[in-house]
């Protein structure tokens, strides 16, 4: 079974590598509603459902819900 925060924790660097996610902080994986919420550095939020997902597909589920 995937671990599914810790592929978030990987994901984080990588997305503030680019131009669009520079200014995220992190990516919190919530195992019971299965989303992942993300951190920007000036406070904002937003929410990535990633149901069902395996760990590609949410990767692709995360950066179209966040960007």
């Amino acid at each position: 079974m995937e671990n599914k925060q810790t592929i978030c924790d990987l994901l984080v660097p990588v997305l503030q590598a680019t131009r669009n996610l520079h200014d995220l902080i992190s990516l919190e994986y919530n195992k019971f509603d299965e989303e992942v919420v993300a951190t920007f550095q000036d406070g904002y939020t937003k929410t990535a459902y990633v149901a069902m997902d395996s760990g590609t597909a949410m990767i692709k589920d995360i950066i179209k819900q966040i960007v």
